[in-house]
């Protein structure tokens, strides 16, 4: 209880100046809340803590400041609005064959060039993430997608 009336005084004393350092952050009132909502809850959290060390204010601003950095990297954070649609010209489709052949030549790899081919190069994974979803070093992705590349290649050719 004593904990929380020290912790409640501090807030009434020092809101106004943190909201402040919050909009200077951040330039938006609206985030200038977020941002201070979210300092105090961890500050609170670790009250008892801080309050014994008296570093309370910098505290609140170091969690700010770094709440402030993690809230812009968010994707949506980098979208823009626009006035217009921007023109996109639809992508050009593969015929039916040419997938049919893909799916061939894909099931003539082995079971790992094909996972690795797949992962690497259709869904777009970089080297790191694919050696990651499959329990593989790097250097055995990479590997694996150059032979693999090379025998789809093979295979298609011949079928072409």
């Amino acid at each position: 209880m004593r904990h929380d009336a020290a912790f409640s005084e501090f807030v009434a004393a020092r809101q106004t100046h943190l909201r402040r350092v919050a909009y200077a952050l951040c330039g938006d009132w609206h985030r200038a809340d977020d941002l201070l909502q979210t300092a105090l809850t961890k500050l609170y959290v670790a009250w008892p803590r801080i309050r014994h060390e008296g570093g309370e204010e910098a505290y609140v601003r170091q969690i700010m400041v770094r709440a402030n950095i993690d809230e812009s990297r968010r994707p949506w954070r980098r979208e823009r609005p626009s006035a217009e649609l921007p023109e996109r010209p639809a992508a050009p489709g593969t015929d039916v064959e040419d997938r049919s052949a893909l799916f061939d030549a894909l099931q003539a790899l082995s079971e790992q060039q094909r996972k690795v081919v797949v992962l690497r190069h259709w869904l777009g994974l970089s080297v790191r993430e694919t050696a990651a979803e499959l329990g593989i070093s790097e250097g055995t992705v990479k590997s694996h997608s150059s032979r693999g590349l090379t025998a789809l290649e093979e295979v298609l050719a011949r079928q072409a």
